[in-house]
């Protein structure tokens, strides 16, 4: 069996539950205390008890305090997938937004995602859902932009007389008067 991995000599345990109190993390802080033990004498068993997990955790813990210290036990966010396009296809998709589409060839008047989508599995053989090409044209400083909406029966010229406020108000006062309640 292996010796255990040392902790770091510029930290103890007194530090470490110091650094516990005053974190807004609760996992860090259930690290800390369960490094402290360790710092303090304590059993790698007693810290992984104090953490509520493995051995394997612990030294984990271990090695991620040694590298980066106390910062090293709050919990990052996964990376994620990696995208599948490169830069030159990213390039490539930047390019083609810019130029627009040709109706002739593409046989759209406006490039809509799911044109977008259709343009890359040509080109370069990637299959993209609409959201993820949506996100990398995010990511690359575009917006999406879509016309207000028109009723295809709209008259332009109602709408003109509508404006200059032709229509008389549509509460007005009463001509004759109210009447009072009797006493």
């Amino acid at each position: 069996m292996g010796s255990a991995i040392g902790l770091r000599d510029d930290f103890d345990g007194a530090g470490l539950r110091r650094l516990a109190r005053a974190s807004k993390s609760a996992n860090q802080a259930r690290r800390l205390l369960a490094l402290a033990e360790i710092y303090d004498g304590g059993s790698r068993s007693a810290a992984a008890r104090i953490g509520g997990v493995g051995l394997q955790i612990v030294r984990d813990w271990v090695v991620r305090f040694n590298a980066r210290g106390p910062d090293g036990l709050l919990d990052g966010k996964a990376p994620g997938q990696r995208s599948r396009l490169t830069d030159v296809q990213r390039w490539a998709l930047v390019e083609t937004v810019e130029r627009g589409p040709i109706p002739a060839i593409h046989g759209v008047v406006r490039w809509r995602l799911i044109d977008l989508v259709q343009w890359l599995h040509e080109e370069f053989a990637v299959s993209l859902d609409e959201t993820t090409v949506g996100r990398e044209l995010k990511r690359l400083g575009y917006v999406k932009l879509t016309a207000r909406p028109r009723h295809h029966a709209q008259n332009e010229y109602a709408l003109e007389a509508f404006k200059k406020g032709a229509l008389p108000p549509s509460w007005q006062r009463s001509e004759q008067p109210s009447r009072r309640a009797c006493p």
